[in-house]
């Protein structure tokens, strides 16, 4: 039997008058999987709620797949699919919230393939290759939105590992998360397939909480698993955190650096943020 799940994620987009709101919601009811869209002009926010059930289906989107949890052919929508279908309109988009409270979370992937030459886990220069949304849709089901770009093509397999030290990237995250399973591993998320262009992306689901994976590394890698992961230019490496649920980011202006939510966007955007 299927269960349906259903969660809402929550986007700052910048909207000047109700056709723009018109012609964003026109472009995210294109999804299959979307049930509702609602704009706020004032705010400059948009809405949306989606639905899935259990299973394995692919969605085309601009030349990416998203895998998603389906078995009846409604697919639950990828956050970053989402804003894929805003920029598509000419505008866009930044993910301000997922989910109920406490229940989403975020790992922005790195490589530390030049982690002998810095010795610093800190490199603010450091290039962002992929990142991880993870959203909690039951009490025992998490989607996980993978995304990744500027490696190299090929297979990749996408895990969590049993610690969070990125003190050495990737060879000081240890083994691939049991979460107390004696057979597969919880931390398995499975396979990303990237293409010619650089660019892979992968929407499951798995069997765990949030609170199970906060603080644990998560690790896309084409290498195998039967020996002891190394720093390369096609491993990439982030710390699983909490991140804001469905109203909790009402934060516009950075009280650190005084910048809008956009400056902030644009910086990130250059560091190769997705």
């Amino acid at each position: 039997m299927a269960v349906k799940h259903s969660f809402q994620t929550l986007f700052a987009v910048p909207l000047s008058c109700d056709g723009c709101v018109r012609s964003v919601s026109d472009s995210l009811y294109k999804l299959d999987g979307i049930s509702k869209v609602e704009g706020n002009l004032q705010d400059q926010l948009i809405s949306v709620e989606g639905s899935g059930e259990h299973g394995i289906m692919s969605m085309p989107l601009h030349g990416i797949i998203y895998h998603s949890a389906n078995a009846s052919g409604h697919a639950a929508v990828a956050p970053s699919a989402i804003v894929e279908a805003i920029q598509a309109t000419g505008r866009d988009a930044i993910l301000r919230g997922s989910g109920a409270s406490n229940s989403a979370a975020v790992s922005i992937l790195e490589t530390f393939a030049d982690q002998a030459e810095h010795h610093d886990d800190d490199d603010t220069s450091r290039e962002v290759r992929g990142l991880a949304r993870m959203v909690q849709v039951s009490p025992d089901r998490t989607l996980i939105d993978l995304t990744i770009r500027g490696v190299a093509p090929g297979t990749y397999r996408a895990t969590i590992r049993e610690y969070g030290d990125l003190k050495d990237g990737a060879e000081s995250t240890g083994p691939v998360w049991s979460g107390g399973e004696k057979q597969e591993p919880k931390g398995s998320l499975g396979i990303v397939q990237v293409s010619k262009d650089g660019r892979g992306s992968a929407f499951v689901d798995h069997a765990f909480q949030i609170w199970e994976v906060i603080g644990h590394a998560m690790v896309l890698t084409r290498q195998d698993e039967t020996q002891p992961l190394k720093n390369d230019d096609n491993t990439v490496v982030g710390v699983i955190a909490r991140s804001a649920g469905m109203w909790d980011n009402d934060k516009t202006v950075c009280s650190c650096t005084g910048k809008t939510l956009w400056e902030e966007r644009e910086d990130e955007v250059k560091k190769g943020m997705l």
